[in-house]
């Protein structure tokens, strides 16, 4: 069975506009990543927005909780801003028990080059596929349960907390 990927929007998939130096959103980048990393796995993927995450409310969340539990696929990987990344987790963690589904992100936009979300994504297609049921999130090489994570505002590092 194939890996669903919502996309909901955040730094991921964000653009630079030269003209103002704002960042905006145009269309997901999933495709060309998983291109790009040459993936092999089979994916059905959905945009369901695309916003900043600090701009995410709880119709939003409800929108991706609704959406996680009436898809066919038992393994999910949703790309989200970081800022609340954690919230996300936390509210399909008390919702959904019989999927694994893993969050992930980037720091910095997949247009600027350096971007982490390249690997932040192999990594959590990687865990998708081999972590029991559960709701987690992937970032930096590291997978955290959805219900003990938190984004350390200072270091731009997710961090397990008790």
């Amino acid at each position: 069975m194939p890996i669903r990927i919502f996309i909901t929007g955040g730094t991921f998939d964000k653009e630079y506009n030269e003209i103002n130096g704002k960042l905006f959103f145009k269309e997901s980048h999933l495709n060309d990543l998983l291109e790009l990393g040459r993936n092999q796995i089979p994916i059905v993927a959905t945009t369901l927005m695309m916003i900043d995450s600090l701009e995410m409310t709880d119709d939003h969340r409800s929108l991706i909780t609704k959406e996680c539990s009436i898809c066919a696929e038992e393994r999910i990987v949703i790309t989200h801003g970081t800022d609340t990344m954690a919230t996300t987790a936390k509210k399909l963690a008390t919702v959904i028990k019989n999927k694994t589904i893993v969050l992930t992100g980037a720091m910095i936009p997949i247009k600027f080059g350096s971007s982490d979300g390249l690997f932040n994504l192999g990594s959590a297609l990687a865990f998708a596929q081999t972590l029991p049921h559960g709701v987690y999130i992937a970032m930096n090489g590291r997978y955290f349960s959805g219900d003990k994570v938190r984004k350390n505002t200072e270091t731009g590092i997710f961090e397990e907390i008790n």
